[in-house]
């Protein structure tokens, strides 16, 4: 087997920032107080936003959560295992799947507004949008690696209560909330182990 070094040679970007994008990335569970500001909140998004979708459709969309009114109104919907981080992170986004993203596909997808029409069925625009706004949703993820924060992405929430309770003027349907900082206190859970090459990969 290939070591992890030697693989990583093979790869075009240097190996520190391979490591800050993914092998020394964790999943911060306590946050310092240093506050996370808004302009980079928006360099994250602005480099995110160049990854693919499907047909240009770019569903995501996000709440962006400070106040105490806000971080309120958030925490009865969070698991109890994630209340308490949720409470003290600097700043935690909403990402959430919006399932109106077709009336935008004349300014996504000039070349064919009439694509539009293919999403009037509602059961199916919901199912791509949440497709292809998880993709954006990893790429949210290491894009706040890219800036130097730690993310903790989390699922374990009320999907149905945060939509009621933020989204209930929209489309927008919760898919993860992610808290973003630099870490604190014994910020990380021991490291899992990941499955091989051989384990995921088929060649035929």
């Amino acid at each position: 087997m290939t070591s992890t070094a030697s693989l990583a040679d093979v790869l075009h970007l240097p190996q520190d920032v391979q490591d800050l994008l993914f092998r020394e990335a964790r999943t911060a569970n306590s946050f310092s107080s240093e506050p996370v500001s808004d302009e980079q909140l928006q360099a994250i998004y602005d480099l995110v936003k160049w990854a693919p979708t499907s047909m240009n459709t770019q569903p995501l969309r996000a709440l962006v959560i400070r106040s105490a009114e806000g971080r309120q109104r958030l925490l009865p919907h969070m698991s109890e295992g994630n209340r308490a981080k949720t409470a003290t992170a600097p700043v935690t986004v909403v990402l959430a799947a919006d399932t109106d993203f077709h009336e935008n596909l004349p300014k996504t997808f000039p070349h064919k507004p009439e694509a539009k029409d293919s999403f009037a069925e509602e059961s199916r625009r919901e199912q791509f949008a949440k497709l292809n706004a998880l993709l954006q949703v990893g790429y949210f993820i290491v894009g706040v690696r890219a800036a130097g924060l730690a993310a903790g992405p989390m699922t374990g929430f009320d999907n149905a209560g945060i939509d009621r309770e933020f989204f209930s003027r929209n489309k927008w349907k919760s898919l993860v909330v992610i808290n973003i900082g630099k870490p604190g206190e014994n910020p990380w859970f021991g490291r899992l182990p990941r499955l091989d090459y051989e384990e995921v990969v088929q060649t035929l």
